[in-house]
């Protein structure tokens, strides 16, 4: 009963004396001092002595972890850290990138905002293979789980649009931890998007390829009726009247070709990105007929609106939206001059995860099944020359498609030999 007392006071006069030991070099200075007021300042040997005892008894008092602001082995050692979990999500937070933190188990522990933005579907307190099930991504999770080590990939997704991110997966370690032991491991998963370089790098590649190809046979055309006009007709008024025409069609047609190459590429480029106007349907759908009257009359075509009573309000890009309905509905004049009217209707869409549907119906010759499904693609036409000489560059339902997409709606065709076309548009 009586021993703890006893170990306890040994304990505390054998700290005092290592840090008067550890101060030796104090120590021996302020006696050198002391003695030099003493011989030459006519300081009493008592009062040397009670000076020289104060300076010990504050050197043992000192507390036990106090250590020298001088000593670089306490400089450089580091703080203990052990950051919260609120402290993680406030940095996740604070990144511009979408950024998810995630437990052992895989679980969703936070998502910052464009995370939550460019994935919907991930949701806090779920596992992170419910909402993204890509194999390189869930395989990188689980190499840094389990080695501890940082892991990086290029994640490519496909729907609703093609987008690129460089994904890196880092644990969250903690000092002093073993990280395969410690059951309050944590990673970090961050999306560094890589899509505009991605986009760039094919649209240059697709832009001269498909430039290359449709601006060969007009400028083709342009030199030969300019060394026409240059040799055998140079006289001839008639002649030189007729080519110029034609080159006058021609460079139309080029340049109507570069615009729309132009702004598939600019539609493209920013495809992944999520448009945040709000736009009235009705109206706009309005305004897009009232541009086409003229051309229709020309073809002896009425087009017919048709609005239902509700909100037609939705996100999106007005300027684009109107390129889609202003190409559809030229499209339907062009190729549907069979018929004697245009069909345009805006309802509430009825399916989930839409709101508004557009529909555009043109009662022409319609065009055979096999060729649906490639209508949407580049510069595909069914005859070349007719669609030449109706100024078409086979890019306006590419241009459409890629719209829709952007607008992460749905784009639906369907026709069939003797009974037009039916385009639908769904918005959200």
């Amino acid at each position: 009963m009586n021993q703890a007392p006893s170990r306890t006071a040994g304990q505390y006069l054998q700290d005092m004396l290592s840090r008067l030991l550890q101060q030796i070099g104090l120590l021996a200075g302020g006696a050198v001092v002391f003695a030099g007021l003493v011989l030459f300042a006519g300081l009493s040997l008592v009062g040397a002595i009670i000076g020289f005892a104060a300076l010990l008894a504050g050197i043992a008092l000192l507390p036990s972890q106090a250590s020298s602001p001088s000593d670089p082995d306490a400089a450089a050692s580091p703080l203990p850290l052990d950051m919260p979990a609120s402290t993680v999500a406030i940095f996740a937070d604070a990144l511009i990138e979408p950024c998810l933190v995630l437990d052992r188990r895989r679980i969703v522990l936070h998502a910052n905002l464009a995370a939550r933005q460019e994935y919907p579907g991930v949701s806090t307190g779920n596992p992170i293979s419910f909402s993204m099930r890509n194999p390189d991504l869930v395989r990188a999770i689980d190499v840094a789980m389990r080695t501890g080590r940082t892991s990086s990939i290029e994640l490519h997704e496909t729907v609703p649009s093609q987008t690129w991110h460089k994904v890196v997966v880092a644990p969250l370690n903690r000092p002093g931890l073993d990280w395969l032991s410690d059951e309050d491991r944590q990673l970090l998963v961050t999306f560094q998007s890589l899509t505009e370089l991605k986009q760039v790098e094919a649209l240059r590649s697709d832009f001269i390829a498909n430039a290359s190809h449709e601006l060969r046979t007009p400028l083709a055309s342009l030199r030969g009726f300019i060394d026409t006009l240059l040799g055998p007709a140079a006289k001839d008024t008639a002649a030189r009247e007729k080519f110029l025409g034609i080159m006058q069609g021609q460079a139309e047609r080029m340049s109507k070709l570069i615009d729309d190459l132009l702004s598939l590429s600019r539609i493209e480029m920013h495809q992944h990105v999520r448009p945040t106007g709000s736009i009235d349907l009705a109206a706009l759908l309005r305004e897009v007929r009232e541009g086409l009257m003229t051309q229709a009359k020309a073809a002896e075509i009425d087009i017919r609106l048709h609005l239902f009573a509700g909100s037609s309000t939705t996100i999106g890009d007005r300027g684009q939206l109107y390129e889609v309905f202003e190409n559809l509905l030229d499209n339907a004049i062009k190729y549907g001059a069979g018929g004697r009217f245009v069909d345009v209707s805006l309802e509430p869409a009825g399916r989930t995860g839409f709101q508004h549907l557009v529909t555009v119906i043109d009662y022409g010759q319609g065009v055979e099944p096999e060729h649906v499904p490639r209508l949407t693609e580049r510069f595909y036409r069914i005859d070349a020359d007719a669609s030449r000489k109706k100024k078409g560059t086979g890019l306006g339902l590419a241009i459409v498609k890629h719209i829709v997409n952007r607008h992460r709606g749905q784009l639906s065709i369907k026709s069939k030999p003797g009974e037009g076309m039916r385009v639908e548009v769904l918005l959200p």
